[in-house]
């Protein structure tokens, strides 16, 4: 009675539920009035039953199958309306009616003598002196009960399970679908529609931002995203800072006359031409300013091949083309921070302190005419089976009172020069100790004897004339 009144107080049930309604009745009313002629047709006997169904028997079991169909459709339609609570509760009801009403009948059957029951006390084999069957057929009902109550649980909730995967996959922004679908009753269905309304949203918004950022994609490779640790560019936050432990390095390209238009236009052609070696050296060209750029590399290996690469490239482009370009390189191993910069175009780069270090570093290297410096963490970054030239050449006091360790790259050199800077190390780099300890007549004496074995190190006389000025200061005090 329940469920009639619900539907007949709905009224927003489809037309289809009314005319299954209605249809339900037709034929239940029907099927009540000749439910006499199917008990007319079932005779109890001591072995069972006999069933001999005559026309009317026959119309009113096929009348109450139709009505039982009928009512299953419309039960379910019902459940379909109410939240999933009140829905767990209606469609558990029947189950647990029935189950109630055959332990009922198994447990009291043996009291009742009509025939019906005698019948089905011999179809059971159920007595009063045989408790043990009454026993095995309660237990096999309650698990047949189990059975059709846990089915009925995991359909009613599979909805849910559906409802989770979306809310997860919908989370994590990988939903792909133009509809979702959940299924289930009306509760469902709102949800349902407020999740398609939250995709479509995401996926209009994901859409216009890869309309607005194809340009900015093609600028930044995916090689660079994956570098990072990021699938696209979608997965980048504007002006949010990545660190991403790695190799940086900045290039800097000076001529005789910068002032000259054509002459700076020369300059960026060049750094532009340098793009092909960084990228044979797995690089990136992130910050370009002037006539110089940053790089960044993931082993500071590849960052000093690639350093000696460039230097040896220039130097043949100024042979070819009578040029009198010269490269500085400084390369600093740390982590440094990334971020997303522009607006119509977008670009990553490096913007920490580290990019102030390397200017440090290469003006160091400009004032002692080194071509490649590194910093001491490029050193402990490269593998053991690594080798090349290099030499202390000082240190570099950074802003935070602590001091960087630089070294030159000697390989870079000719041979001949290559060859003696080499031979030479020992006695340079003893100087450069004694000159940072204040141990400044020492060091005059190291870089003498340096400077007569080689008189064309530069870094040699910057370092001579510098503790031969400081004994003299020393001396006037």
């Amino acid at each position: 009675m329940y469920t009639i009144f619900i539907f007949a107080e709905n009224k927003t049930m489809k037309t289809s539920t009314k005319i299954l309604f209605v249809i339900f009745i037709a034929v239940t009313i029907p099927s009540l009035v000749l439910g006499n002629s199917i008990l007319a047709g079932i005779t109890a006997t001591e072995n069972g039953f006999i069933f001999n169904f005559d026309v009317k028997g026959i119309i009113a079991i096929i009348l109450t199958v139709f009505s039982i169909v009928l009512g299953s459709i419309l039960f379910t339609r019902f459940l379909s309306s109410l939240r999933l609570e009140y829905a767990l509760f209606f469609s558990s009801l029947p189950l647990i009616v029935i189950y109630g009403g055959i332990m009922f009948l198994i447990a009291d059957l043996s009291n009742i003598n009509s025939n019906f029951a005698k019948s089905v006390r011999s179809l059971l084999n159920l007595s009063t002196d045989n408790a043990y069957n009454t026993i095995l057929w309660a237990v096999l009902v309650t698990i047949i009960f189990i059975v059709l109550l846990s089915i009925n649980y995991f359909l009613m909730c599979k909805p849910m399970n559906k409802l989770e995967r979306i809310v997860s996959r919908l989370g994590d922004g990988k939903v792909k679908e133009e509809k979702l679908q959940i299924g289930g009753g009306k509760q469902f269905k709102n949800i349902e529609h407020g999740l398609n309304k939250i995709n479509n949203n995401y996926m209009e918004k994901d859409r216009t931002l890869r309309t607005v950022d194809l340009k900015s994609q093609r600028d930044i490779s995916k090689r660079l995203l994956r570098f990072i640790g990021k699938n696209d560019l979608l997965e980048l936050e504007r002006g949010r800072q990545i660190k991403k432990h790695s190799t940086i390095m900045s290039i800097r390209l000076d001529s005789s006359d910068n002032s000259l238009t054509g002459d700076y236009n020369r300059l960026n052609s060049l750094i532009n031409g340098l793009s092909p070696i960084v990228r044979r050296y797995g690089g990136f060209m992130l910050n370009y300013y002037g006539s110089g750029v940053v790089c960044i590399f993931t082993r500071s290996e590849d960052a000093i091949d690639c350093a000696v690469a460039v230097c040896r490239n220039i130097r043949l482009k100024n042979k070819a083309n009578n040029g009198e370009y010269k490269v500085r390189l400084s390369i600093f191993s740390g982590e440094p921070s990334l971020a997303l910069t522009g607006q119509d175009k977008k670009q990553l780069l490096v913007v920490s302190d580290e990019v102030k270090l390397l200017e440090k570093m290469r003006r160091i290297g400009d004032f002692i005419d080194a071509k490649i410096v590194f910093s001491k963490s490029c050193i402990d970054d490269l593998p053991l089976r690594y080798k090349f030239a290099y030499r202390y050449i000082g240190n570099l006091n950074t802003y935070d009172n602590s001091d960087i360790l630089l070294f030159e790259d000697l390989d870079v050199y000719s041979k001949e020069k290559s060859s003696k800077l080499i031979k030479n190390k020992g006695l340079f780099e003893r100087g450069v100790i004694c000159y940072n300890n204040g141990d400044y007549q020492k060091a005059l004496d190291y870089f003498k004897e340096n400077l007569r074995i080689y008189s064309d190190d530069k870094a040699g006389y910057v370092y001579y004339n510098n503790a031969k000025e400081k004994l003299s200061q020393d001396g006037n005090n």
